[in-house]
């Protein structure tokens, strides 16, 4: 019985986060970016800027897709790259183009994405973190 719980409830989860990821993905492309180039944006945003190494840290991005989506980014007109005092380092930030475009994106994509839990009661929100924060902790375990 135990088993079928755990199969039921890992399909659940499963089906939950590329729910989530699916709605997401649709109100970033309708305002014009990819989920990577979104993800850039949204980190760097607010930001004076950051290094490529902590750029890759701070996203979902891996290293062999970051500098793709950093070239689309700055053919757009929406980053810019400086080499630091380190002449190895580089220095990624928002062009005034990118940093409207995220003042105008990124609010309303939280906004919108905050609608899906328009019928949750603080309750809710503390017995999901619960649970998702124990499902983490048993999952950190595992993987070290």
């Amino acid at each position: 019985m135990l088993e079928k719980r755990y199969l039921r409830s890992i399909r659940l989860l499963s089906e939950c986060m590329q729910l989530f990821e699916k709605a997401s993905a649709k109100r970033v492309r309708a305002k014009g970016f990819t989920e990577s180039q979104f993800d850039i944006i949204a980190t760097l945003g607010n930001t004076p800027g950051m290094t490529c190494k902590e750029l890759g840290e701070k996203t979902l991005i891996t290293k062999g897709t970051l500098t793709g989506v950093l070239d689309r980014l700055e053919s757009k007109g929406l980053i810019q790259r400086e080499r630091g005092e380190d002449r190895r380092q580089l220095f990624i930030k928002l062009t005034a183009v990118g940093e409207a475009r995220f003042n105008e994106a990124f609010p309303e994509i939280v906004s919108q994405g905050r609608n899906t839990f328009r019928d949750y009661k603080q309750e809710d929100f503390e017995a999901l973190e619960a649970q998702l924060l124990k499902l983490k902790n048993t999952l950190s375990n595992d993987a070290s």
